[in-house]
């Protein structure tokens, strides 16, 4: 049995497209996919916020549900932590925004126990050298 791994970078912030919201659906219908695998493999996928990617992150940004009538990041992010998928943000570029780790969504009050991961970029890094399979929003 091997173990199959994706990691799914966005790059962008939210604002600038549906990209990243995109890449986090994506990463969640991933851990169900079959297409890339052989007999006993498994996948496991991880979403990998850096960049500017990292600044739709933070909890109570309403403007894709106020001003476009679609869900939030927020929601989507949450939903990865029900689902148990890693999610990991970069350190260094919350800093560089001054973005707070109090800030990211979590799903706790919903009963997940996996939660955003506020890593060093070396700990991305490592994860996408590690996966078979690297996609970038």
């Amino acid at each position: 049995m091997a173990e199959v791994k994706c990691a799914f970078v966005v790059q962008k912030p939210q604002y600038k497209g549906e990209t990243s919201r995109l890449a986090i659906t994506h990463a969640i219908s991933y851990q169900t996919v079959e297409i890339l695998l052989e007999d006993d493999d498994t996948v496991t996928p991880a979403l990998c916020f850096i960049g500017e990617g990292v600044l739709g992150l933070e909890k109570g940004q309403q403007a894709a549900k106020d001003v476009y009538g679609i869900s939030s990041t927020e929601s989507h992010i949450m939903n990865s932590c029900l689902v148990d998928l890693e999610v990991l943000v970069c350190k260094e570029d919350m800093e560089k925004y001054g973005i707070s780790e109090d800030s990211m969504p979590d799903a706790e009050e919903m009963g997940a126990d996996v939660k955003v991961q506020v890593v060093p970029m070396a700990d991305i890094k490592k994860r996408i050298d590690e996966s078979r399979h690297v996609l970038v929003f």
